[in-house]
Protein backbone atom coordinates (compact mmCIF):
# COMPACT_ATOMS: atom_id res chain seq x y z
CA UNK A 1 0.00 0.00 0.00
CA UNK A 2 1.42 2.97 -1.00
CA UNK A 3 2.13 6.21 2.11
CA UNK A 4 -0.16 8.35 2.79
CA UNK A 5 0.37 11.63 1.16
CA UNK A 6 0.56 14.65 3.76
CA UNK A 7 0.99 18.40 2.75
CA UNK A 8 2.38 20.62 5.36
CA UNK A 9 1.79 24.34 4.44
CA UNK A 10 4.97 26.38 5.39
CA UNK A 11 5.95 30.16 5.08
CA UNK A 12 4.86 33.45 6.26
CA UNK A 13 5.36 33.34 9.48
CA UNK A 14 4.46 29.65 10.45
CA UNK A 15 7.11 27.68 12.21
CA UNK A 16 5.81 24.16 13.25
CA UNK A 17 6.83 22.53 9.64
CA UNK A 18 10.07 20.21 11.12
CA UNK A 19 7.70 18.98 14.19
CA UNK A 20 4.59 18.29 11.83
CA UNK A 21 6.58 16.66 9.23
CA UNK A 22 8.67 14.46 12.00
CA UNK A 23 4.92 13.51 13.32
CA UNK A 24 3.39 12.14 10.05
CA UNK A 25 7.03 10.30 9.12
CA UNK A 26 7.24 8.44 12.30
CA UNK A 27 3.40 7.25 11.67
CA UNK A 28 4.46 6.23 8.29
CA UNK A 29 3.18 8.87 6.15
CA UNK A 30 5.02 11.07 3.15
CA UNK A 31 5.12 14.26 4.16
CA UNK A 32 5.83 17.45 1.53
CA UNK A 33 6.39 20.63 2.93
CA UNK A 34 5.32 23.46 0.47
CA UNK A 35 5.60 27.14 1.08
CA UNK A 36 1.80 28.46 0.84
CA UNK A 37 2.81 30.90 -2.35
CA UNK A 38 4.58 28.41 -4.68
CA UNK A 39 1.05 26.17 -4.23
CA UNK A 40 -0.73 29.70 -5.01
CA UNK A 41 1.18 30.86 -8.05
CA UNK A 42 1.46 27.15 -9.45
CA UNK A 43 5.30 26.60 -8.88
CA UNK A 44 4.30 23.89 -6.64
CA UNK A 45 5.50 20.10 -7.75
CA UNK A 46 2.23 19.04 -7.19
CA UNK A 47 -1.49 20.18 -6.88
CA UNK A 48 -3.31 20.11 -3.45
CA UNK A 49 -5.54 17.24 -5.02
CA UNK A 50 -2.59 14.92 -4.91
CA UNK A 51 -2.34 14.63 -1.18
CA UNK A 52 -4.83 12.81 1.25
CA UNK A 53 -4.50 15.21 4.42
CA UNK A 54 -3.70 19.07 4.54
CA UNK A 55 -1.88 20.31 7.08
CA UNK A 56 -2.16 23.63 8.67
CA UNK A 57 0.38 24.16 11.39
CA UNK A 58 0.79 26.53 13.80
CA UNK A 59 2.99 29.71 14.43
CA UNK A 60 2.32 33.63 13.45
CA UNK A 61 1.41 33.86 10.14
CA UNK A 62 1.78 37.57 9.06
CA UNK A 63 2.90 38.51 12.71
CA UNK A 64 -0.98 37.52 13.48
CA UNK A 65 -2.12 41.52 12.38
CA UNK A 66 -5.43 41.62 11.61
CA UNK A 67 -5.89 39.37 13.64
CA UNK A 68 -4.28 35.08 14.05
CA UNK A 69 -4.72 33.37 11.09
CA UNK A 70 -7.02 36.03 9.07
CA UNK A 71 -4.62 37.45 6.50
CA UNK A 72 -3.34 33.50 5.90
CA UNK A 73 -7.12 32.59 5.48
CA UNK A 74 -7.73 35.05 3.17
CA UNK A 75 -4.83 34.54 0.91
CA UNK A 76 -5.92 31.20 0.17
CA UNK A 77 -10.43 32.43 0.33
CA UNK A 78 -8.96 34.14 -2.96
CA UNK A 79 -6.51 32.18 -4.73
CA UNK A 80 -7.40 28.64 -3.80
CA UNK A 81 -11.13 28.14 -1.84
CA UNK A 82 -12.33 25.80 -4.89
CA UNK A 83 -9.48 23.48 -5.06
CA UNK A 84 -10.22 23.02 -1.25
CA UNK A 85 -13.74 22.16 -0.90
CA UNK A 86 -12.91 19.96 -3.93
CA UNK A 87 -10.70 18.41 -1.62
CA UNK A 88 -12.51 18.10 1.02
CA UNK A 89 -15.97 16.60 -0.92
CA UNK A 90 -13.25 14.24 -2.13
CA UNK A 91 -12.69 12.77 1.16
CA UNK A 92 -9.69 14.56 2.09
CA UNK A 93 -8.38 15.17 6.01
CA UNK A 94 -7.13 18.39 7.15
CA UNK A 95 -5.75 18.80 10.86
CA UNK A 96 -5.08 22.54 11.72
CA UNK A 97 -2.96 23.12 15.06
CA UNK A 98 -2.86 26.65 16.83
CA UNK A 99 -2.40 29.22 13.98
CA UNK A 100 -3.66 26.22 11.56
CA UNK A 101 -6.52 25.97 13.78
CA UNK A 102 -7.60 29.69 13.48
CA UNK A 103 -6.98 29.77 9.88
CA UNK A 104 -9.59 26.92 9.63
CA UNK A 105 -12.05 28.71 11.63
CA UNK A 106 -11.28 31.89 9.44
CA UNK A 107 -11.60 30.07 6.17
CA UNK A 108 -15.17 28.62 7.30
CA UNK A 109 -14.10 24.76 7.12
CA UNK A 110 -14.63 24.49 10.74
CA UNK A 111 -17.34 23.95 12.05
CA UNK A 112 -18.39 22.73 8.37
CA UNK A 113 -22.29 22.56 9.01
CA UNK A 114 -24.17 21.06 6.04
CA UNK A 115 -20.79 20.72 3.89
CA UNK A 116 -20.56 24.32 4.16
CA UNK A 117 -16.55 24.95 4.37
CA UNK A 118 -16.95 28.54 3.12
CA UNK A 119 -19.13 30.62 5.69
CA UNK A 120 -16.77 31.20 8.84
CA UNK A 121 -19.10 30.64 12.36
CA UNK A 122 -16.69 30.95 14.83
CA UNK A 123 -13.67 32.82 15.75
CA UNK A 124 -10.79 32.84 18.35
CA UNK A 125 -10.33 35.67 19.89
CA UNK A 126 -7.36 37.00 22.43
CA UNK A 127 -7.12 34.96 25.66
CA UNK A 128 -9.39 36.30 28.70
CA UNK A 129 -5.93 37.26 30.30
CA UNK A 130 -4.25 38.67 27.79
CA UNK A 131 -0.81 38.05 26.48
CA UNK A 132 0.80 35.00 24.86
CA UNK A 133 0.05 32.09 27.59
CA UNK A 134 2.75 28.64 27.17
CA UNK A 135 1.69 26.16 29.66
CA UNK A 136 1.03 22.18 29.39
CA UNK A 137 -3.02 21.94 29.96
CA UNK A 138 -5.08 18.55 29.93
CA UNK A 139 -8.03 17.62 27.39
CA UNK A 140 -10.36 15.26 27.51
CA UNK A 141 -11.75 13.75 24.78
CA UNK A 142 -15.55 13.14 23.44
CA UNK A 143 -15.75 9.61 23.01
CA UNK A 144 -19.16 10.54 20.91
CA UNK A 145 -17.59 12.43 18.65
CA UNK A 146 -16.67 11.64 15.30
CA UNK A 147 -13.42 13.00 15.01
CA UNK A 148 -11.54 10.85 13.33
CA UNK A 149 -7.90 12.26 14.89
CA UNK A 150 -8.74 11.61 18.47
CA UNK A 151 -10.01 7.58 18.04
CA UNK A 152 -9.52 5.66 21.07
CA UNK A 153 -8.27 8.79 22.91
CA UNK A 154 -9.87 9.48 26.39
CA UNK A 155 -7.78 11.91 28.01
CA UNK A 156 -4.34 13.65 26.77
CA UNK A 157 -1.42 15.94 28.19
CA UNK A 158 -0.57 18.42 25.26
CA UNK A 159 1.44 21.93 25.51
CA UNK A 160 -0.51 25.24 24.35
CA UNK A 161 0.67 28.62 23.67
CA UNK A 162 -0.82 31.18 22.07
CA UNK A 163 -2.46 34.79 22.73
CA UNK A 164 -5.62 34.34 20.75
CA UNK A 165 -7.32 31.00 21.54
CA UNK A 166 -10.65 31.96 23.12
CA UNK A 167 -13.18 30.08 21.02
CA UNK A 168 -16.52 32.18 20.04
CA UNK A 169 -18.94 30.63 18.54
CA UNK A 170 -20.84 33.05 16.09
CA UNK A 171 -24.19 32.73 17.85
CA UNK A 172 -25.47 30.32 21.24
CA UNK A 173 -27.33 28.35 18.76
CA UNK A 174 -24.01 27.42 16.80
CA UNK A 175 -22.33 26.43 19.65
CA UNK A 176 -25.49 24.14 20.69
CA UNK A 177 -25.66 22.63 17.47
CA UNK A 178 -21.63 21.72 17.60
CA UNK A 179 -22.28 20.32 21.23
CA UNK A 180 -25.48 18.23 19.85
CA UNK A 181 -23.62 16.50 16.93
CA UNK A 182 -20.53 16.09 19.50
CA UNK A 183 -18.57 18.20 17.26
CA UNK A 184 -16.37 19.39 20.52
CA UNK A 185 -13.77 17.01 20.34
CA UNK A 186 -11.38 17.93 22.98
CA UNK A 187 -12.11 20.25 26.15
CA UNK A 188 -9.68 22.33 28.54
CA UNK A 189 -10.01 19.81 31.88
CA UNK A 190 -9.20 20.49 35.79
CA UNK A 191 -6.65 18.25 37.63
CA UNK A 192 -9.92 15.98 38.83
CA UNK A 193 -10.91 15.49 34.77
CA UNK A 194 -13.73 17.99 35.11
CA UNK A 195 -14.55 20.35 31.91
CA UNK A 196 -13.38 24.17 33.07
CA UNK A 197 -13.74 27.80 31.81
CA UNK A 198 -11.09 28.38 35.09
CA UNK A 199 -7.52 29.58 34.41
CA UNK A 200 -4.78 27.80 34.33
CA UNK A 201 -6.58 25.16 33.41
CA UNK A 202 -8.34 26.75 30.85
CA UNK A 203 -5.49 29.39 29.18
CA UNK A 204 -8.17 31.28 27.07
CA UNK A 205 -11.47 31.34 28.68
CA UNK A 206 -12.98 29.18 26.03
CA UNK A 207 -17.49 28.93 27.11
CA UNK A 208 -18.07 25.22 27.76
CA UNK A 209 -14.05 24.42 27.77
CA UNK A 210 -13.66 24.48 24.11
CA UNK A 211 -10.08 23.17 22.94
CA UNK A 212 -11.08 21.81 19.67
CA UNK A 213 -13.49 20.89 17.62
CA UNK A 214 -13.87 18.62 13.85
CA UNK A 215 -16.62 18.87 11.10
CA UNK A 216 -19.12 16.40 10.65
CA UNK A 217 -17.55 14.15 8.97
CA UNK A 218 -14.77 14.12 11.52
CA UNK A 219 -12.24 14.27 8.94
CA UNK A 220 -11.29 18.23 10.02
CA UNK A 221 -9.94 18.65 12.59
CA UNK A 222 -8.77 21.72 14.90
CA UNK A 223 -7.40 22.23 17.76
CA UNK A 224 -4.87 25.03 20.00
CA UNK A 225 -2.91 22.82 22.24
CA UNK A 226 0.08 21.15 20.75
CA UNK A 227 -0.38 17.21 19.65
CA UNK A 228 3.27 18.24 17.18
CA UNK A 229 5.26 19.14 20.34
CA UNK A 230 4.77 15.67 22.48
CA UNK A 231 6.26 12.79 20.01
CA UNK A 232 8.63 12.10 22.65
CA UNK A 233 7.77 10.56 25.94
CA UNK A 234 10.99 13.10 27.47
CA UNK A 235 9.33 15.96 26.46
CA UNK A 236 6.59 15.82 28.92
CA UNK A 237 7.72 18.09 31.97
CA UNK A 238 6.88 15.04 34.71
CA UNK A 239 9.41 12.98 32.85
CA UNK A 240 12.69 13.61 34.89
CA UNK A 241 10.39 12.91 37.54
CA UNK A 242 8.74 9.87 36.64
CA UNK A 243 11.34 8.05 35.55
CA UNK A 244 12.96 7.89 39.59
CA UNK A 245 9.43 6.89 41.16
CA UNK A 246 8.80 3.11 41.23
CA UNK A 247 5.55 1.91 40.00
CA UNK A 248 5.36 4.05 37.08
CA UNK A 249 5.07 3.16 33.47
CA UNK A 250 6.74 5.00 31.26
CA UNK A 251 5.13 5.52 28.26
CA UNK A 252 6.66 4.30 24.91
CA UNK A 253 6.36 7.78 22.86
CA UNK A 254 4.54 11.02 23.39
CA UNK A 255 1.04 10.81 23.21
CA UNK A 256 0.71 13.52 20.61
CA UNK A 257 1.24 11.17 17.87
CA UNK A 258 -1.42 9.20 18.58
CA UNK A 259 -3.34 11.61 16.72
CA UNK A 260 -0.94 11.68 13.79
CA UNK A 261 -1.30 8.23 13.73
CA UNK A 262 -5.28 7.99 13.59
CA UNK A 263 -5.48 10.92 11.07
CA UNK A 264 -2.95 8.71 8.81
CA UNK A 265 -4.70 5.48 9.41
CA UNK A 266 -7.80 6.77 8.70
CA UNK A 267 -6.63 8.01 5.23
CA UNK A 268 -5.46 5.23 4.52
CA UNK A 269 -8.49 3.32 5.05
CA UNK A 270 -10.42 5.82 3.17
Amino acid sequence: MSKVRVLILTGLGLNCEAETDAAFRMVGAEPEQVHLLDLLEGRAERKLSDYRILAFIGGFAFGDHLGAGFVFANKIRWRLYDQLVSFIENGGLALGVCNGFQTMVRLGMLPGFDGDYRTPRATLAPNDKLGYRDAWVKLAVDPDSPCVWTRGLTTIDLPARHGEGKFLAESPEILERLESGSQVAVRYVDADGNPTQDWPHNPNGSPDAVAGICDPTGRLFGLMPHPDAYLYPYQHPNWHRDKHQEGILLPAEGAGLAIFRNGVEAAAAG
